[in-house]
């Protein structure tokens, strides 16, 4: 064990031979990952149990179930302990200790073993991310020496862009157990919420230098959701773990660096499902044997400690079995409690005019078993029109209250400043997501439950082989998907920059700015095979589509006005490799490929300068440093602006781009002034540094409506991401700074006092002319892990509409 670091393959292999030998052994395959590569779940408990286990199951869900709970023996009923491991492929000891435990699990003799098996069900997924796993184990293995290399310099301890990490996308699994928009995580919740697991452990890795961690973590970073006896479960099974880690001689620590605060993490989404979640951190070989402060840190020894862990938590299981059992228990009568006097009664969710979006929405609140009923009658507050049947009502008085507040809530106060993660997640804002907040009776409003998901609805279209043009809104989120896909079929389209309307069928429909319009009589195809194919594509996405009769406009400009532009198809390259961050890369790749079904060349920033850039007509520059683009690469780059490209930037690329005259854009500094005569202890250094970190919160933007990149939005302001601490000054020219930061933006998080004043008014998007081309400066991340769908078609549209915009 620790010779070779474990392959995904071999890891399976093993497994299947194990459940294979074993009558205490299940093997339960949950789904594939992007890669196509199996995530496995094993459940082990005794053979008996294994003969009732169904009903153990529901006996176990019933605890959750506050009208049949109270009659439940909880000395007879056993714990479930979920064991994962290596949500980060490159934390490989835990995968590789999954091995042992396993193994200890199938065929440790004795009546120990016996008792810890008839008082639990053991839930063991051996490895949370495949992907990421595999793609380390093949770094690691293929750059071990016979003799063993221990020096930090090496190649085995430093992975080539973007490392083990990350799933396939590049993303970060460990944040998207509450955002849940990966099939890693969709098909995870699944086996979750089948069970509901009593305790879920989450084996992480550290720096090298370190020891081992075991929650509980810092009291004050505990999210004020979290119950009181929660972290009371978790000190007392910290107990356990000293004792077992003692017995061995590894040192560790608690209480220190890491947090309970986002639940979007693996050890913390437990906490907010009446479970208690347990981070661990070893310290990491990164491969076979590194030499370290603390002397050679050896891969056998950190997944000797995993393992250790593993026991531990079992023992902790079976010692605290009902304390775990009632916990849970008492966890939703408390649930039922706080709900029913919650002020808020039902939340009434929905976008008329973006059904994609709002089913995206709705099926993320499915995943985590959240009651839903469609929107019996049209209902208007705050200004706001939720019409029946593109709308839902979701009652707060229900089991998975504490989801459905944590999805809601906003939060300005906190016990203190220094945070692992971010500090705000409001997903009806990130979404975008019109929504109401009912404070008295809604019954009247309940529709049918939601059960199986929200179908999109398709339209009947009118007469369409007769039209004189197709026409389609921007509004919904995926009419890049239906643009694009009819460009690829040699579709010429164009867009509105100016509003009209039209009569279709009778009645007189509006279009916005932003209207896709395809003229019939421009196009190659005509008659029935133009409508036919047209009328296919929007109906697959979902997207309304509208047969224009003729050219003649009832309102606003005429089909033929100069007003509509020809949209060019996007031919896009991205920056990738070495000086650009893999997160940003991958969120981008990722929704530009499953999103839209749109090919993206991903270019490492290395190669730039020997590629013929003329192919493409967008460059993306996700966030980086970009030290590595050198000067004869610049130059080549701003020639193809110069050329009429398009380059979107985001984050610290628009710094770079900035001192290297590529823009005219200005930041601003954050001045504060200090108190010269203050001292301060020591200790309390590197807190004070961190505290001035932007983790990350939401902040209001005004948008310019009739701009290109605000094509497809209804309401002029957007809610913004922003984890960074750059603060652009808006463009001298007026219309090139469509997006602007209010004057009181914070809408949930933290934000450092020396922030607040110099966020103010300062531009989320700024515009630069170079030459005859493009260069839209995006100072935040609009596309944040995959579900920050409101201001994602902000990036799009640059992407679709970045050359038409006249400076």
């Amino acid at each position: 064990m620790g010779e070779w670091h474990v392959t995904h393959d071999r890891l399976v292999n093993y497994m299947k031979a194990v459940d294979a030998a074993s009558d205490r052994v299940t093997l339960q395959q949950l789904g594939t990952t992007y890669e196509g590569r199996s995530q496995l779940a094993l459940i082990i408990t005794s053979p008996k149990n294994h003969q009732n286990l169904e009903q153990i199951r529901q006996q176990h869900l019933q605890l959750t179930q506050t009208n049949q709970s109270a009659n439940l023996n909880l000395n007879e009923m056993p714990a479930v302990v979920w064991i994962g491991h290596s949500i980060h492929g490159n934390e490989s000891s835990g995968s590789n200790a999954s091995l042992l435990t396993t193994y200890y699990l199938a065929a440790a003799q004795g009546p120990e073993v016996d008792a810890l098996l008839d008082k639990t069900v053991i839930l063991l997924d051996p490895s949370f991310n495949p992907d990421g796993l595999n793609r380390f184990a093949t770094w690691a293995n293929m750059h071990k020496s016979q003799t063993l290399v221990s020096d930090p310099q090496a190649r085995e301890f430093n992975e080539v862009w973007p490392g083990g990490r990350f799933n396939h996308y590049w993303f970060d699994l460990n944040r998207d157990w509450l955002p849940a928009q990966h099939r890693e995580s969709q098909n995870r919740l699944q086996l979750f919420h089948q069970w509901k697991p009593n305790i879920l452990t989450d084996h992480h890795e550290m720096g090298s230098n370190a020891s081992f961690f075991f929650q509980p973590g810092v009291p004050s970073r505990v999210n004020p959701n979290t119950p009181a006896k929660n972290q009371e479960l978790t000190a007392a099974i910290g107990n356990y773990h000293a004792k077992f880690f003692d017995s061995i001689g590894s040192l560790y620590f608690t209480k220190e660096g890491y947090d309970d605060f986002y639940y979007g993490k693996g050890s913390t989404y437990p906490d907010i499902n009446g479970g208690v979640g347990i981070l661990f951190e070893q310290a990491s070989s990164r491969g076979h044997a590194q030499d370290t402060e603390n002397g050679l840190l050896t891969f056998p020894f950190t997944v000797r400690n995993q393992f250790t862990a593993a026991l531990s938590t079992l023992e902790a299981a079976k010692q605290l079995r009902v304390d775990m059992l009632k916990y849970q228990r008492d966890f939703y009568k408390e649930v039922e409690k706080e709900s029913a006097a919650y002020p808020v009664k039902a939340f009434v969710v929905g976008d008329q005019y973006d059904r994609t979006r709002t089913k995206i929405f709705i099926e993320m609140l499915l995943r985590h078993q959240v009651d839903i009923f469609s929107l019996k009658q049209d209902y208007v507050a705050d200004g706001k029109q939720f019409k029946a049947g593109k709308s839902f009502v979701i009652p707060a008085n229900q089991q998975q209250f504490k989801i459905i507040k944590t999805v809601f809530e906003k939060t300005f106060e906190y016990k203190d400043s220094l945070f692992y993660d971010v500090t705000a997640w409001t997903m009806s804002l990130a979404f975008g997501m019109p929504t109401a907040e009912v404070k008295t009776s809604y019954d009247q409003l309940l529709g049918v439950k939601v059960i199986n998901g929200v179908p999109l609805s398709i339209p009947i279209m009118n007469s369409l082989p007769n039209a004189a043009a197709y026409a389609f809104r921007w509004d919904d989120y995926n009419a890049p998907k239906v643009l694009y896909g009819l460009q690829a079929k040699g579709i010429k389209a164009k867009v509105a920059t100016q509003k009209f309307k039209m009569m279709v069928d009778g009645k007189e429909e509006s279009f916005e700015y932003g209207t896709i319009v395809i003229p019939a009589a421009t196009q190659v195809l005509k008659g029935k095979e133009l409508a036919v194919m047209i009328a296919k594509e929007a109906e697959i996405s979902g997207v309304e589509l509208f047969a224009l009769p003729t050219g003649l406009a009832t309102g606003g400009i005429d089909l033929g006005s100069a007003s509509f532009n020809n949209v060019k198809q996007p031919k896009i390259m991205m920056f990738g490799g070495n000086g650009t961050s893999a997160t940003d890369v991958g969120e981008i790749w990722h929704m530009i490929d499953i999103r839209y079904n749109i090919p993206v060349s991903i270019v490492d920033v290395d190669r730039f300068n020997s590629i013929n850039a003329d192919k493409y007509n967008v460059i993306i520059m996700p966030s980086g440093s970009y030290n590595n683009l050198n000067k004869s690469a610049q130059d080549k780059l701003k020639e193809w602006i110069s050329a009429g490209g398009t380059l979107v930037a985001t984050e610290d690329a628009t710094k770079w781009l900035a001192a290297n005259g590529f823009t005219k854009v200005i930041f601003r500094n954050a001045e504060e002034k200090r108190d010269t005569t203050l001292q301060l202890p020591y200790y309390l250094r590197s807190d004070e540094m961190r505290a001035k970190d932007m983790a990350g919160s939401l902040f209001e933007a005004q948008l310019d409506l009739t701009h290109p990149l605000a094509y497809g939005y209804r309401q002029p302001s957007v809610t913004i991401f922003k984890s960074n601490t750059l603060f652009m000054d808006q463009n001298n020219n007026p219309y090139d700074s469509p997006v602007m930061y209010t004057d009181n933006p914070l809408q949930s998080g933290y934000l450092y006092r020396g922030y607040k004043e110099v966020v103010k008014k300062s531009a989320a998007i700024n515009i630069d002319a170079v030459g005859r081309g493009k260069v839209i400066s995006m100072v935040d991340n609009l596309n944040f892990r995959a579900f920050w769908l409101g201001t994602s078609k902000l990036f799009m549209n640059a992407v679709f509409f970045g050359d038409i915009i006249r400076l």
